[in-house]
């Protein structure tokens, strides 16, 4: 199994911690989150892993030739040119994984021990085109499944903007983990090109096909992509 890490955010919420540096290099404990998010998913046994760069897009690339590779087969998805966003990025990577009976997808900023063999067991027991790992905590957007589990809508609690996508007698919230796997069959059913949300493309295909949740309360989890969230994963984890 292979691992897209979604590197290339531009990490302004950071600043100035990212004003020299992306976000994938700013360290937790003496270690970038990076090598963080490329050692956790090494624990299980996933070794090839491509990782898309844009801003200080070099400074990635010189960090793994520092600490070669981290003994993994790493692949680089270049979109210095341009940002594509999580859709639009893994779309671009497409080629990399055509061959693969399934594909975990990372968010860099993300600090957490879930368990990727267990969810990969949940994705393949329920024959799922996407699994996604998801939590109940506090966040402005939801994503909205039934009672099966399935994705049914998305709804942003500021905005009071709310899609839904399939009928559901009970609904049930969760805030996205920025964890998920997906079949490689799932690329070919994008109708979106350039920059777009992978977000929107589960929105898009939940009527017809199982886009699943993996609740993962039991897991420490962290979003470090704003500097108080940086701090509480930096308490959390002395």
């Amino acid at each position: 199994m292979k691992a897209m890490l979604f590197a290339a955010g531009l990490g302004t919420r950071l600043r100035p911690l990212t004003n020299d540096r992306p976000k994938a290099l700013v360290k937790v404990h003496g270690k970038t989150l990076l090598q963080h998010a490329v050692e956790h998913l090494k624990s299980f046994g996933i070794i090839d892993i491509v990782i898309n760069i844009h801003h200080f897009g070099e400074k990635v690339l010189k960090e793994l030739e520092v600490h070669q590779n981290f003994g993994c087969c790493i692949s680089i998805s270049d979109e210095r040119a341009a940002l594509l966003e999580t859709g639009g990025g893994l779309l671009k990577a497409k080629a990399h994984f055509e061959e693969e009976e399934a594909v975990v997808i990372y968010n860099v900023d993300v600090l957490s021990n879930i368990n990727l063999s267990t969810m990969l067991r949940h994705h393949q027991q329920h024959e799922a085109l996407a699994t996604l790992a998801t939590r109940n905590r506090e966040s402005s957007r939801y994503l909205l499944f039934n009672e099966q589990q399935e994705l049914c809508g998305w709804t942003n609690t500021k905005t009071k903007a709310i899609r839904h996508v399939r009928p559901a007698q009970k609904i049930q919230s969760y805030a996205f983990s920025g964890i998920h796997i997906i079949r490689p069959s799932l690329l070919n059913l994008m109708t979106q090109k350039g920059k777009f949300s992978i977000i929107e493309t589960y929105l898009n295909l939940a009527d017809k096909h199982k886009i699943i949740a993996y609740p993962h309360n039991q897991d420490y989890w962290f979003d470090v992509g704003k500097p108080e969230r940086l701090r509480a994963a930096l308490e959390f984890l002395d």
